[in-house]
């Protein structure tokens, strides 16, 4: 049976259970992934570990095994830029098919207040997923590294 853990910034993860949710995300996201800093700091932003808006992270459990998760981060833009962004999403490479992402998906988009976006490489197949779930790409989203 699968159940729904969500953490934010009033129930925060111990210090284990962040360590195994970083290593989750690193190792199932694959080629679309960042390196385990940079999703611990996606991570510690939800959860409201340093001056921020805050977010949550949710994840789907079946025997005690995370199945997937998502990390969500509040932009603090509301009104002209989405009020979310989606920055991780990853389900076990195992479980994949089985509909897990698309049960994340709808709890998360259901838990969130306002808005959401998230960035997907055109080549990604979660894309057709977001299409399905109401997600639409109406700009053009352009870059100045520096």
């Amino acid at each position: 049976m699968l159940h729904t853990i969500i953490f934010d910034e009033h129930n925060k993860p111990d210090e284990q259970e962040k360590q195994q949710l970083v290593d989750f995300l690193h190792d199932q996201l694959e080629q679309y992934g960042d390196p385990k800093q940079q999703i611990r700091r996606a991570i510690d932003y939800a959860l409201r570990e340093f001056d921020s808006y805050g977010g949550f992270v949710m994840i789907l459990k079946q025997e005690q095994k995370t199945r997937a998760a998502v990390v969500i981060n509040r932009t603090g833009m509301d009104g002209y830029i989405p009020e979310n962004i989606l920055v991780y999403i990853a389900v076990d490479r195992n479980s994949r098919g089985e509909g897990l992402g698309r049960e994340l998906m709808t709890q998360a988009i259901a838990h969130a207040t306002g808005d959401i976006a998230l960035h997907v490489e055109a080549n990604n197949p979660a894309k057709i997923l977001y299409e399905k779930l109401g997600f639409t790409n109406p700009y053009l989203e352009m870059r100045l590294k520096k």
